[in-house]
């Protein structure tokens, strides 16, 4: 989101002309493209609303790269030089499917979570985790589609695009844009005795900010609120917000020179995936973007809580509240609780066979990071199934691996009625039936959110953001980073 208002230059160059093709040509050329995902998991297709539209999802990724000179020096660290690139920035945007709100979820830097299985464009293979790993770690498993294939595998939420940008873009495309007012409520100055902090200082108040002290403030941790990537996120989602209404009043976009530098800077610093890899298709998504309302823009926090001994000080998804977030992206609910176009009712097919012909693997997957897997859950599950009249349901015992959601695979389309009916009988949403190469057969895995007894627990109705999730307005101006009293002068 914070790149799109560079390709309005596409407005220009293509009334210009042959000069102003081979200009357009030479931005081309700029842009970095690499492949959306590196996963092995087909990602579900959107579902469309009543008028047969469909959602966009883009993953938006900051890169501390030390790659280059320009890296280098913003980045600091001399021991990191050289040193496996992370996702220290990760923000899932999702536009609905009518274009009238646009919802932002942020996943901290510090989250643990398994990582699935990734092979480079090179052929090297990464296998997946067995243990938890910090999520920023996915960068360096081939590149941002390993970071898409990791988002994908805890949220289920089909991600269209990817947008990655490293320090010394963030620095161009801020000094493009001229400036970005930000708030504090004191005097702050990230840079403790210990040399800890982005060396950002500030008076009290609302500043503009632009090239190398942008950077800092997108960077600081060390002075926000209590020093954790959870406050770093929110000064975040505060700049972006008032960096889009800046863009919207437009007195930045005017100067064909400026313009020109913005398109410079932004296509300089973007590494996109393949879908997006002309100035006329950024420029196709810019617009989408332009149809929402900074009013109807939410920033939120994946909701989360802190790990205890060896991941004191790391972040792990919040039971309940971190799904209920995921869910109302997948099913395209507003953030900000205010009414949508729904979707159809999803369209069913009829199963191939009859109930008790259809056979069905029920595993355990009730495990968390916490918590091991709940004892009984596939037999009970496939108890139930039987009593539906799916006689020819079987447990998997040997396979216990934990997921977030309970899910119901099958291998290929002619099965998939039959699949759908397994959903029915359990009251599992039909979005979370899905065609998978990793099954044989169809395959039900009970996840961490049908730990208990009882019939599934699907939340109709229930479409508020958890308040864990610190929702932002996009038209709130008066937001003020708190600073962390040990960081003032």
């Amino acid at each position: 989101m914070v790149r799109w208002s560079a390709c309005v230059l596409a407005l220009l160059i293509l009334g210009t002309g042959g000069a102003g093709y081979l200009y357009y040509e030479h931005l081309n050329g700029n842009i970095k493209k690499e492949d959306l995902t590196l996963g092995d998991k087909q990602m579900a297709d959107h579902k469309a609303n009543s008028a047969g539209q469909t959602p966009l999802n883009i993953l938006l990724i900051g890169s501390d790269a030390r790659d280059s000179k320009a890296n280098q020096k913003l980045g600091g660290a001399k021991e990191t030089f050289g040193a496996p690139p992370l996702a220290d920035v990760q923000m899932l945007l999702h536009i609905s499917a009518d274009r009238s709100n646009l919802s932002v979820i942020s996943m901290p830097r510090d989250t643990m979570l398994k990582m699935p299985k990734c092979t480079a464009p090179d052929g090297e293979v990464f296998p997946a985790s067995t243990g938890d790993v910090q999520t920023n770690e996915s960068l360096g498993r081939g590149g941002p589609g390993c970071t898409v294939a990791t988002w994908y595998e805890l949220t289920g939420i089909r991600i269209d695009h990817f947008m990655m940008i490293d320090f010394a873009g963030v620095v161009s495309m801020a000094d493009a844009i001229g400036g970005v007012p930000v708030c504090v409520d004191a005097n702050i100055n990230s840079r403790g005795r210990d040399g800890k902090g982005s060396g950002l200082k500030l008076e009290k108040g609302t500043t503009y900010v632009k090239g190398e002290q942008a950077l800092q403030w997108l960077r600081t941790r060390y002075g926000f609120e209590d020093n954790t990537d959870l406050g770093r996120a929110k000064a975040q989602h505060q700049y972006m917000n008032a960096m889009v209404r800046e863009l919207r009043k437009g007195t930045k976009l005017t100067d064909p020179a400026k313009l020109m530098n913005l398109a410079e800077a932004a296509t300089e610093a973007l590494t996109v995936d393949k879908g997006l890899d002309t100035v006329k298709k950024l420029y196709d998504l810019a617009e989408e973007f332009k149809k929402v309302p900074t009013k109807r823009i939410t920033m939120s926090t994946m909701p989360n809580v802190y790990g205890t001994g060896a991941n004191n000080g790391r972040v792990y998804p919040k039971a309940g509240d971190a799904e209920q977030l995921f869910r109302m992206v997948r099913d395209d609910v507003p953030l900000d609780g205010k009414a949508s176009k729904r979707k159809k009712p999803e369209a069913t097919k009829d199963p191939s066979a009859p109930v008790g012909e259809i056979s069905v693997a029920v595993r355990n997957g009730t495990a968390t990071d916490a918590l091991g897997p709940a004892a009984g859950r596939a037999g009970h599950v496939a108890d139930a199934l039987k009593d539906a009249g799916f006689a020819k349901t079987t447990v998997d015992p040997g396979n216990v691996t934990g997921v977030a959601r309970t899910s119901i695979l099958y291998p290929s389309a002619d099965l998939e009625g039959d699949a759908q009916a397994v959903a029915k009988a359990l009251g599992v949403p039909l979005s979370q039936v899905k065609k998978s190469t990793e099954v044989s057969g169809i395959s039900l895995a009970v996840g961490a959110d049908w730990r208990d007894e009882g019939a599934f627990p699907v939340s109709k109705g229930k479409e508020k953001t958890p308040e864990s999730a610190g929702a932002l307005n996009g038209d709130d101006d008066k937001a003020c980073m708190k600073v962390n009293p040990n960081y003032t002068w």
